[in-house]
């Protein structure tokens, strides 16, 4: 007797691959691409030499706890997608890059008045 629409075997469809075979790259990949982003949002806020000049020229000095509070809010800003932002610290106003965690510029609360700040996508009061 012949049985017809019996199927002896698993059968994979054409042009299918076997994906637990390429499970444990992809996990390694992920980790990998996670790792090296946890290490680039560690990286120091960098002063570029334009805001280091205003720093000097407004007699403005940062303490080492104002670059951590720097730092925190660059990488707060980070988490939320933000390129370009504006930082309010005291009586400081500090214009930064958040993609390459730069500073790029300074006023003190003299030369801030009457300023308009455009192309900046976020505003933060640390």
């Amino acid at each position: 007797m012949i049985s017809i629409g019996r199927i002896k075997r698993p059968v994979s469809p054409a042009g299918s691959k076997d994906v637990s075979k390429g499970r444990k790259g992809s996990e390694t990949n992920f980790d990998q691409v996670l790792a090296q982003m946890s290490r680039r949002e560690s990286r120091p806020v960098k002063i570029s030499a334009h805001a280091s000049a205003r720093l000097r020229q407004r007699r403005i000095y940062l303490s080492g706890e104002d670059m951590e509070r720097i730092n925190r809010a660059v990488e707060k800003m980070s988490e939320k997608g933000a390129r370009e932002s504006l930082l309010l610290m005291r009586d400081l106003a500090l214009l930064v890059n958040v993609k390459s965690r730069t500073v790029i510029t300074a006023l003190d609360g003299q030369n801030m008045r009457d300023k308009v700040f455009t192309n900046i996508d976020s505003a933060m009061i640390i």
